[in-house]
């Protein structure tokens, strides 16, 4: 998998990953948003709060929408915008998992660790976002 710079919004171009149509697309997610923020500089325990929610985002897709499209990273002004682009028509909803239930807490750990998260439809299907605080190494000290 291969990213592509799309467009600019903001100081960083925003960074465009397409994902494979199966079940290697977290990892992959993963992997690229990892990427993408070392070489924007950005670091400490906030990463790990981001990459989990990329995982959950794109499994999301992955199992309630119509399989993942492509995933979306945008920073500017200390905020990292991740965007997970699917066909499908449904709305993603935030609900409480049974306390026996070994799954279903994908949205409510994103909405856990993101600033903010939410949906929106587009042309071809929706896509489900997440913000999240990050400010690059250098800026911190």
């Amino acid at each position: 998998m291969t990213m592509s710079k799309t467009r600019s919004e903001g100081t960083f171009p925003v960074v465009s990953l397409p994902l494979p149509v199966d079940v290697t697309a977290p990892a992959v997610a993963r992997q690229a948003v990892r990427a993408t923020l070392a070489s924007l500089g950005l670091g400490g325990p906030e990463v790990d709060d981001v990459l989990l929610a990329t995982s959950e985002l794109v499994t999301n897709a992955f199992e309630h929408g119509e399989k993942p499209d492509r995933l979306d990273v945008e920073y500017a002004d200390g905020r990292l915008t991740l965007r997970v682009y699917d066909s499908g028509s449904g709305r993603p909803k935030l609900k409480e998992p049974s306390p026996m239930a070994a799954r279903s807490r994908g949205l409510q750990l994103v909405h856990a660790l993101s600033d903010d998260w939410g949906h929106e439809l587009c042309e071809g299907g929706k896509y489900v976002w997440a913000v999240f605080s990050l400010h690059q190494a250098d800026a911190r000290a």
